[in-house]
């Protein structure tokens, strides 16, 4: 064993443990709500923060050593108070914005929360349906992609296909497959009101969840359907979406196929995907290793629990994308654009 690299290992574990559980005092904190207030009260000691947030002081104490040391918060020894930084607050306080990482924490978190299923099923390799998952799995993923999709999808993605932003200006008629809580959906309409945005998804209770969220956003263009990708009504879509799900599909080639057929002749499919190469030898980075992860414990699961099973997973690359692209009907597929999460694939007939 040579001992330099033994050490060097170890040292990368250490910060990851350290890393693992900061991440659990983020969660904690978010859901008390503790980074928002020290925010708005600047510089101030645990006792300050204790009754301005209503958290016990010792368990304040203890946990703001711990993000201090982790360079979560700020600590002044001279005064023995703790603020937040602006580059603190854009990662750690400031829900809805693209900088925000509480939703991918949560996301992680949820894994956690049901790590005895997790492990039961890598050890038997049966599928787990996403109904298997915990509630905070599925807020954690829609309050994690929110922010990205709010951001890059109107801005960005769309004028980046061919022909697309003109015709929903005008009017149009949109499918948004895998909509989850409905955020992508919702964002769709508000952007579009001229076209009538449909959201599908076959997992009931986040139809449920993406009503509540247009009915509270007061938007009237939008409709939900709980169905399958393989099976949702309607045709004469001039756009179909799918967004961060196509490799949670068990028979992604048949969604596909069943999208085609739902489109106008001249109507567009648009693939949002987690940034990937085609080999892993191109993603072997943090991000890579963090997708990989979600996918071993949720995608490949999720796909092997349906019909065909055929368990892309979260960093399947264009090259394979492409691939069940071209084998659903599609023979015109590019990478309309790109994020450093995200890749955005245009399929046409």
């Amino acid at each position: 064993m040579n001992e330099d690299k033994f050490n060097e290992l170890l040292g990368k574990v250490l910060g990851d443990v350290s890393g693992a559980i900061g991440l659990l005092m983020s969660y904690i904190g978010d859901q008390a709500g503790v980074y928002k207030i020290l925010e708005e009260a600047g510089p101030c000691t645990h006792e300050e923060l204790a009754e301005k947030s209503g958290i016990d002081a010792r368990y304040l104490r203890e946990w703001l050593s711990s993000n201090a040391a982790l360079g979560y918060v700020d600590y002044n020894p001279d005064k023995d108070t703790f603020s937040l930084s602006p580059e603190q607050a854009a990662i750690f306080a400031h829900e809805g914005e693209p900088t925000c990482m509480q939703g991918f924490f949560q996301a992680v978190v949820s894994q956690y929360e049901a790590h005895e299923t997790a492990v039961d099923v890598f050890k038997t390799g049966r599928g787990r349906a996403w109904s298997e998952h915990s509630s905070c799995c599925f807020c954690g993923t829609d309050r994690f992609f929110r922010p990205g999709y709010a951001a890059n999808l109107v801005q960005s993605w769309i004028p980046a296909l061919d022909g697309v932003e003109a015709k929903l200006k005008a009017g149009g008629k949109i499918a948004d497959i895998g909509c989850g809580h409905g955020s992508s959906t919702v964002l769709l309409a508000q952007s579009y009101p001229n076209a009538t945005v449909h959201g599908f998804d076959f997992h009931a209770p986040s139809i449920e969840e993406a009503k509540a969220k247009a009915k509270a956003a007061g938007v009237a263009n939008v409709e939900f359907h709980t169905v399958a990708a393989k099976d949702f009504p309607g045709g004469d879509f001039d756009l179909a979406c799918i967004f961060d799900a196509l490799h949670d599909m068990g028979d992604p080639v048949g969604a596909a196929a069943h999208i085609k057929q739902s489109l106008k002749p001249d109507g567009t499919f648009m693939v949002v995907e987690p940034l990937a190469g085609d080999s892993l030898a191109e993603n072997l980075n943090v991000l890579a290793a963090i997708f990989y992860g979600f996918s071993t414990t949720i995608c490949v699961p999720t796909s092997k629990s349906q019909e065909v099973g055929l368990a892309l997973g979260a960093q399947a690359g264009e090259k394979r994308l492409t691939q069940v692209l071209n084998e659903a009907g599609f023979g015109n597929v590019r990478r309309a654009t790109e994020t450093p999460t995200n890749m955005v694939l245009e399929a046409r007939a």
